[in-house]
């Protein structure tokens, strides 16, 4: 079923929960990526309780986004464009109430990030 220890398992599916209720929190802030979340929830699960692995795999708004990633490493076109709203909304809020040189990170990880994210295929 899973590998580890009885608390190994409760550490995986803690992390899953964390992740799930992280993700649900990101469907509704601009700022907060869910699927990211969600992915990670997924690895957690299959590690502690493949039941709720199949759950999020199988829903039918996330599934497939997971899916995608888990068997080929796809990032949806409207994934990306999320993405970079997100990251742009950061950007201007790190601009705002940061100054300098702290107004320089998110810049900074916005091009990483993003530079990673749409190198990614596409389905």
């Amino acid at each position: 079923m899973s590998r580890g220890g009885p608390v190994r398992r409760m550490l995986w599916r803690a992390l899953g929960l964390a992740s799930v209720a992280l993700g649900v929190i990101g469907a509704f802030l601009p700022i907060l990526p869910t699927v990211p979340f969600l992915i990670l929830a997924a690895f957690a699960f299959s590690r502690s309780n493949p039941a709720w692995e199949a759950k999020l795999l199988n829903h039918p708004r996330y599934g497939p986004s997971l899916r995608a990633w888990r068997e080929k490493g796809i990032i949806s076109r409207t994934g990306k464009q999320a993405a970079t709203g997100a990251f742009a909304v950061s950007l201007a809020m790190g601009l705002l109430f940061l100054s300098l040189p702290w107004s320089l990170i998110p810049p900074f990880v916005a091009l990483l990030c993003l530079g990673w994210i749409w190198t990614r295929p596409e389905a």
